[in-house]
C-alpha cells in the first residue's frame, strides 16, 4: 500500500513531510544533487533563527541563492510547533502572489494569493494570504485585523520595498506592527534614499552613520563558492554616439570616456536608442552568444531589459529580424504578464523582452544571456536585475550580461560581490552613480522655464565597438570592431565552465587578442580635415555654456566670458583648437562641481 505524504495524509500532522521535500532551489533542484532537503546557508540561518526565535529576523541572501525556500521551511517549523497559527506573505508585485502560493503548496502550506481588500478575512482552510505592499497601503486595517486575530507570522519579501514611499512604510507598521514574529527577506539589503525600512534595526557606526543591521547574510560571494550561483560575464560595449540637445546643440561624444553626467546621460540615451545602430549591433552580438552557450545548455534563453514599453517593443521586433524567431514580450502593465512569463520559463525559446518587471523575485532559471538596455544605474535595481541571470542549475553556467560601458554600470558590475548595509545618515550622492529620477528630470527639462525649449531632444547616430569583458574585478580584451575573431574570442566562450576555470581562460583569450592586434599591419586613418574638429570642438563648447548657464541663469555670452578670463584667448570664432579644448576642460570642471 502505497502511504500518502503528510501533508495530504487526513490525520497527518503539518508539515512535516512537504516541507522536507521542497526543492532548495525552488521551483528546481541543484541538478548536481544533494541528498539534504536544504542547502547549508539554509540549513544554518535556520538553527541561528531557532537559537532564540526573535520577533524579528532580517534575512539577506542574494537572488538565486533560495529565500524562499528558507522562508517556508521556517514557516512550517513555527506552524508545527504552535508558535504560530497565520501566516500573512508580502511580495512586492501581483505576479510574485502567485509564485509564493505555488512555492507553498509544494510545502504543504496553503496560501490565498487572491485574497483582496474586500474580501476582509479569508476562508479556514488556508494557512494564511499573499498580498502586495500596494495591497497593505490601501487598507492596512484589514490586514491589522487579520495580524490580531491569531499568532502571526509576516514574511515581507524584498522588504526594502517598504520604504519606498511614506505611506507604504506606515501602512506596513500599522497591519504587522501587532505580529508574533516577522521575517524580512531581500537579495540586496540597501537603498539608493534614506528611507527607514519598517521592523529592520539600525545601529551607528563609528562616524555615527546608522547602517541596517542583519540577522543572517548570504552574499554574493558566498554563494559563487559553494556553487549556488552562476559566475557572471559582463561584455561592455563601447561606441560613438551624436544627439541633438533641447537647445538645438548637436553633440557627439564616446561612450564610456568620463564625460559630465549630462554628456554621460545624452551619450547613454542615444546607445539605447532602437533606431540606432549601437543597440542594433548589441543585440546580434547578444544572439551569437546565445547560439554558442545553447549548444551546450540547449534549453537557454536570453532577456533585455528595456527602459520603456515603447522601446521594448521595437527591440522586440529588432530580435525577431536578428533570431529568426518571435521574442515574448512581457509589459508592466499587462494583465497576461504573468502567465506570459511562465509560460517562457517552461519553453525554449530564445528571447524575452521586460521593462523592469523581470528584475525581481522572478524565477526563469535557464536565462543565461542578458542585455541590460535600461538607464536605471541604482546599485538596488542593478543587482536585482542580474539576479535574474545567476540561478544555477548545475555546475558550470555561465550568465553572460551585455551592457553599454558607462561609468556607472561599469563600477556595479565591478562590485557584484559587495556587501552593502542600508545606511539612513549619508549623502544621496555617495557612490556616485545616476539616478533614475534625476534621468528623467533631465529628459522632462525644467519646468520652471518661462518658454519651451525650441528643439526636442533627438538621437541622431550611434555605433558600437566592443570594449573589454569583465569577471569580478578583472577586465579583459581591448577596443575592436564587432564581428571580427577579436570579439568572437569573449562571446564565443564555452557555455559550460567551472568558475575557476572562467579567469585562466579569458587572460587566455586576452593575450591571443593582444597578439593578433600586434601582428595586424597598421592601417592609417586618413586625417579628418580641420574644419570638421574645429566644427566639432565648438559644439562641445557651445553646449556646455548653455549647461551652465541654464543652472546658473546668466547669459550664455557670460559664461563664454568667464571662460575666457579663466583660459585666455580670443573669442571662439578666433579660437584655436587647443584654446577651445582648454576651456571644455575648464566648464567641464564647473559642471562637476555642481
Amino acid at each position: 500500500m502505497t502511504s500518502l505524504p503528510a501533508s495530504t495524509h487526513p490525520n497527518a500532522h503539518f508539515g512535516s513531510w512537504a516541507a522536507d521535500h521542497l526543492s532548495p532551489s525552488y521551483p528546481e533542484r541543484a541538478a548536481w544533487g544533494t541528498a539534504q532537503p536544504l542547502r547549508a546557508w539554509q540549513q544554518e540561518a535556520l538553527e541561528q533563527y531557532f537559537r532564540t526565535e526573535p520577533r524579528d529576523f532580517l534575512a539577506a541572501a542574494t537572488p538565486g541563492a533560495g529565500k524562499t525556500t528558507f522562508a517556508l521551511r521556517l514557516a512550517s517549523e513555527l506552524l508545527r510547533r504552535g508558535a504560530v497559527q497565520r501566516i500573512t506573505v508580502v511580495a512586492p508585485t501581483e505576479h510574485l502572489k502567485q509564485q509564493w502560493a505555488d512555492a507553498a503548496h509544494k510545502a504543504g502550506i496553503r496560501l490565498d494569493p487572491d485574497f483582496s481588500n474586500g474580501d476582509g478575512d479569508y476562508p479556514r482552510q488556508y494557512h494564511g494570504v499573499v498580498v502586495t505592499y500596494a495591497q497593505v497601503a490601501a487598507r492596512a486595517s484589514v490586514h491589522e485585523r487579520i495580524t490580531r486575530s491569531a499568532p502571526s507570522l509576516i514574511i515581507l519579501d524584498e522588504v526594502h520595498h517598504a520604504g519606498d514611499a511614506l505611506s507604504w512604510g506606515d501602512a506596513v507598521l500599522e497591519a504587522f506592527g501587532p505580529a508574533t514574529r516577522r521575517l524580512s527577506l531581500t537579495g540586496t539589503p540597501f537603498r539608493s534614499d534614506t528611507s527607514p525600512i519598517p521592523f529592520v534595526q539600525y545601529v551607528r557606526d563609528e562616524r555615527g552613520v546608522r547602517l541596517s543591521q542583519t540577522d543572517y547574510a548570504y552574499g554574493y560571494d558566498a554563494a559563487l563558492r559553494d556553487s549556488v550561483v552562476r559566475p557572471v560575464l559582463f561584455m561592455a560595449y563601447a561606441g560613438t554616439m551624436q544627439w541633438r540637445t533641447s537647445m538645438g546643440d548637436e553633440m557627439k561624444a564616446t561612450l564610456g570616456h568620463g564625460d559630465t553626467k549630462d554628456i554621460t546621460n545624452g551619450a547613454w540615451r542615444t546607445a539605447l536608442d532602437p533606431g540606432g545602430e549601437w543597440i542594433q549591433q548589441v543585440l546580434r552580438s547578444a544572439d551569437v552568444r546565445l547560439t554558442h552557450v545553447r549548444q551546450t545548455v540547449p534549453d537557454a534563453g536570453g532577456l533585455v531589459i528595456a527602459t520603456d514599453q515603447a522601446q521594448a517593443r521595437q527591440y522586440a521586433q529588432l530580435l525577431r529580424s536578428i533570431s529568426g524567431q518571435e521574442p515574448t514580450v512581457v509589459l508592466s502593465d499587462d494583465a497576461g504578464a504573468s502567465d506570459r512569463i511562465g509560460a517562457f520559463a517552461d519553453s525554449t525559446t530564445r528571447w524575452m523582452v521586460a521593462v523592469r518587471m523581470v528584475s525581481e523575485g522572478v524565477d526563469v532559471p535557464r536565462l543565461a544571456v542578458g542585455v541590460y538596455a535600461t538607464s536605471s544605474s541604482t546599485p538596488l535595481f542593478f543587482a536585482q536585475a542580474i539576479g535574474r541571470f545567476v540561478r544555477s542549475r548545475r555546475r558550470g553556467e555561465i550568465a553572460t550580461i551585455f551592457l553599454p560601458s558607462v561609468p556607472p554600470l561599469l563600477t556595479l558590475a565591478a562590485e557584484l560581490e559587495r556587501q552593502r548595509d542600508h545606511a539612513l545618515d549619508r549623502e544621496r550622492d555617495d557612490d556616485q552613480l545616476l539616478d533614475d529620477d534625476l534621468m528623467a528630470a533631465a529628459e522632462q527639462g525644467d519646468k520652471d522655464d518661462r518658454e519651451p525649449a525650441p528643439f526636442t531632444w533627438e538621437p541622431m547616430e550611434s555605433s558600437a565597438t566592443f570594449d573589454k569583458v569583465l569577471f569580478g574585478d578583472l577586465e579583459f580584451g581591448q577596443l575592436v570592431e564587432p564581428e571580427t575573431e577579436e570579439e568572437l574570442d569573449f562571446i564565443g566562450i564555452p557555455g559550460l565552465l567551472e568558475a575557476e576555470d572562467v579567469s585562466e581562460l579569458l587572460k587566455r583569450r586576452h593575450q591571443r587578442q593582444a597578439a593578433r592586434i600586434r601582428e595586424r599591419p597598421a592601417a592609417e586613418a586618413p586625417p579628418e580635415p580641420l574644419y570638421r574638429n574645429m566644427r566639432e570642438e565648438r559644439q562641445l563648447l557651445n553646449s556646455l555654456v548653455a549647461i551652465v548657464a541654464k543652472r546658473r541663469g546668466e547669459a550664455h555670452a557670460l559664461v563664454h566670458a568667464e571662460s575666457r578670463r579663466v583660459c585666455g584667448g580670443p573669442p571662439v570664432a578666433q579660437a584655436s583648437m587647443q584654446q577651445l579644448r582648454d576651456r571644455i576642460r575648464y566648464l567641464r570642471r564647473v559642471v562637476d562641481k555642481r
